[in-house]
């Protein structure tokens, strides 16, 4: 008899707020039961997560996929106002080498209405490769020089080596990185530069303040 009570008790408590979520959750449902269903397609990001210490990626980065999306009108109309699509790459498992990703539900987030019919494309391969790191000589460039009968004679370039980073083989390509130019025009004696240096490499990065100072000493030109 107590646990009839009990069971009484529990559902009869609140009696009034339970009908009201049950008449709401009803009537959204009716709502979304009538509602078109219609497709799209979606531009959206790719993600990628856990990626090994000490690997890069060394070919070009894909950013984003195009999904075909299938849903209720009004989810479709606020796709990425709620749940904003993406592409989620676990790849904790990847070592050295070409590997590629498929792209299905088990990769894509989407809102609970909303069902991916396919990706374009539907695969995606990345290159990966050990992470180096070396110091290479900064070269300082110049123009002007000459302009004013002067020419250079001296320069001192600190620091003379930087250092950078990224995956291995582009790094090995590697020989000097340039400064900006430097113009001389009008330097009949010796002037400091502070400037910046630039790594033509896009995959490769320097792993301290990419700025140089070089001092250029200037004499006259032999006639």
């Amino acid at each position: 008899m107590r646990t009839l009570k009990w069971i009484r008790e529990l559902i009869f408590r609140n009696l009034g707020w339970k009908l009201l979520a049950l008449s709401a959750a009803v009537i959204i449902w009716a709502l979304v039961a009538t509602e078109p269903e219609l497709s799209t397609f979606a531009t959206v990001r790719l993600e990628y997560k856990n990626l090994p210490e000490g690997l890069e990626i060394s070919s070009d980065p894909v950013t984003s996929v195009v999904l075909e999306l299938r849903g209720p009108q009004g989810e479709l109309r606020g796709v990425g106002d709620t749940v904003r699509p993406a592409v989620v790459l676990d790849m904790s498992n990847v070592d050295p080498g070409e590997h590629t990703f498929a792209i299905g539900s088990g990769n894509v987030k989407l809102a609970r209405t909303v069902q991916l019919v396919r990706s374009i494309p539907a695969q995606v391969r990345f290159s990966f490769e050990p992470r180096r790191m070396h110091s290479v000589p900064v070269r300082a460039r110049f123009t002007g020089e000459g302009m004013n009968g002067y020419v250079i004679d001296k320069i001192v370039v600190e620091p003379k080596e930087l250092e950078i980073t990224g995956p291995r083989t582009r790094v090995g390509r590697v020989t000097t990185v340039l400064t900006d130019q430097i113009d001389v025009s009008n330097v009949t004696g010796t002037s400091e530069f502070r400037v910046n240096v630039f790594v033509d490499d896009a995959f490769v990065r320097f792993e301290s303040a990419p700025e140089a100072a070089v001092t250029v000493t200037m004499k006259k030109r032999d006639r």
